[in-house]
């Protein structure tokens, strides 16, 4: 439903001049003459006199909440220290509070926050606009979306959100911003969609924003962002900010991402991707000069797996991907969004340029492989690695660790607080290449290599696509 301004018409007759034979004294008017207007309408209804959003809010409103988390922290100077519990007794945990919004999408009490709302949370309590409270319990967190999906206890059916259609959210349309920012109460804010494909925005690693000018403060985080037909276009999630209020610069997840997340709560709790099998980069100006592109956009193929879904369809090196069925890509971001909420079953089409030539190809959507068993192992001993978890690489270990799913080797799973692997900076992602001079391969080789004692550790790591060369005393 678009609002508009109803404005009256404006009746305009022209009437002639009529000469009669009976009275043919009378002088003929010289020219003709244009009638007055007609009266402007008086406006029958308050939608003829004011906007108002109240009817939308109405519809929306009771399905928006906000969500308290609390969380328990332990002081770790105390840790599980057996001597230091033995002076001191054993150290209670103490209670922090989070707030934050969020978003009924399902009669069943299935409700979207962020993620970062509930992080570390021990206890979940949600909110009504009629200030009734319930618990809640978490079903799934996607840190990679920076969403998170909880389960209402309680008896259904509760008020919902329907989701808003992929493609019809457009550069200039009205939005309202629904959540409690600051902790007043549920507020809602009016603005317009000022872009609908935002990356680079370092909030979450799916780099997919709507912007929004409607205002968005602390507090509205997993609230909804609302079109004019009450349906969900996104879930607020950040804002630019110098001084920590809003700017007018706010972002929000799309529909579609939160979409994805809600029905992986539905089935086995875990969000799966679709596997490319390639490696892309953005195309740079000089790139596209090279490859005969106009412009620098999409995305080019530089690498791509043995048997991976791209290869099959007939993709090859230097091809510079432009759509995803028919939906541009102008970046790597807009790629891995376009691509990962097509599901993992069915085909794709995939738009690439090849020597100035377009063409299309159906690639198969389908789950990243576990073609390399991951034997995870947890490292001990007196090495760096002591207190990390490692696996060896294949493309389902990369894509939940939100890697190159085209790398090899043996990689850095999870690294425990208080631990040598942490205080060395060590941190989940890293690839190990070598360890003093011996080239790593699998898990068992590293796990042999740190059983060992060393006068000093010289490690090769990859990070983020770059090698790290340091050392460290044994």
């Amino acid at each position: 439903m678009r609002l508009s301004l109803i404005l009256p018409a404006l009746a305009v007759a022209l009437v002639p001049g009529v000469a009669s034979a009976e009275t043919a004294v009378t002088p003929t008017p010289p020219a003709a003459e244009a009638a007055a207007p007609a009266a402007p309408e008086i406006p029958q209804s308050r939608a003829q006199i004011a906007l108002s959003f109240a009817p939308v809010v109405r519809q929306v409103a009771p399905a928006v909440v906000n969500v308290y988390s609390m969380q328990k922290t332990v002081d770790p100077f105390y840790s599980d220290d057996p001597f230091l519990r033995r002076f001191f007794g054993r150290q209670q945990p103490r209670g922090g509070s989070a707030l934050g919004s969020g978003v009924i999408v399902d009669p069943s009490g299935l409700m979207v926050t962020n993620a970062h709302v509930i992080k570390n949370a021990s206890e979940i309590r949600v909110g009504f606009n009629d200030r009734r409270e319930a618990d809640a319990k978490l079903l799934l967190r996607d840190a990679r979306s920076d969403l998170a999906v909880l389960q209402i206890e309680g008896d259904g059916p509760f008020p919902t959100i329907p989701f808003a259609p992929a493609d019809e959210l457009e550069t200039g349309d009205l939005v309202l911003a629904i959540g409690n920012p600051f902790g007043v109460g549920q507020t809602v804010t009016q603005g317009i969609v000022s872009a609908t494909a935002r990356t680079q925005v370092g909030v979450a690693d799916q780099q997919f924003f709507i912007q929004t000018d409607a205002a968005i403060n602390p507090g509205n985080s997993g609230g909804g962002l609302i079109d004019m037909a009450g349906r969900l276009v996104g879930i607020n999630s950040a804002i630019y900010s110098r001084s920590g209020g809003s700017n007018g610069i706010g972002f929000a997840i799309p529909a579609e991402t939160v979409r994805l997340v809600v029905e992986a709560a539905k089935s086995d709790g875990v969000v799966h991707r679709p596997w490319l099998g390639a490696k892309l980069e953005n195309v740079t100006r000089e790139l596209a000069r090279q490859l005969g592109l106009d412009r620098p956009a999409g995305a080019v193929v530089v690498e791509l797996s043995e048997d991976g879904p791209a290869r099959r369809a007939g993709i090859r090196v230097a091809d510079v991907i432009t759509a995803v069925d028919g939906v541009p890509v102008t970046d790597i971001d807009s790629f891995s969004y376009a691509f990962a909420t097509r599901g993992t079953e069915g085909e794709t089409e995939i738009t690439f340029e090849r020597a100035s030539t377009r063409q299309t190809a159906a690639l198969t959507l389908e789950r990243p492989p576990e073609s390399e068993p991951r034997d995870t192992r947890r490292l001990g001993g007196r090495s760096p690695f002591a207190g990390a978890t490692v696996q060896n690489l294949s493309p389902a270990v990369a894509d939940e660790l939100n890697i190159d799913m085209t790398a090899t080797g043996v990689v850095i799973a999870r690294v425990n607080e208080r631990t040598p692997a942490a205080r060395f900076g060590l941190r989940p992602g890293d690839i190990v290449r070598s360890v003093n001079g011996n080239r790593v391969e699998t898990t068992e080789d590293l796990e042999r290599m740190t059983r060992q004692r060393a006068r000093y550790w010289d490690l090769d790591i990859e990070r983020d696509g770059r090698r790290l060369s340091v050392v460290f005393g044994g």
